[in-house]
């Protein structure tokens, strides 16, 4: 996905694809944990951003880690 097609979230948005408050999204971006669009007062957080959060934070299953470690195929 080019920057150019990358939609821009609300943080209401944002908070809904997470499945948390919106509080919670106002602390990612106060403590700059995410990366966001500053548009004077409002903000917005790209779709990339989010995929890329998540992504980063996605803990394998069991298996999942085991078999990387020992270079085992599922």
């Amino acid at each position: 996905m080019s920057s150019h097609d990358d939609r821009l979230l609300t943080v209401d948005e944002a908070a809904e694809r997470l499945g948390t408050g919106v509080r919670f999204v106002r602390r990612l971006i106060q403590e700059r944990r995410i990366r966001y669009v500053k548009l004077g007062k409002p903000v917005r957080i790209p779709e990339s951003a989010l995929a890329s959060y998540i992504a980063h934070r996605t803990v394998p299953a069991a298996h999942e880690a085991r078999d990387a470690r020992y270079g085992r195929a599922a």
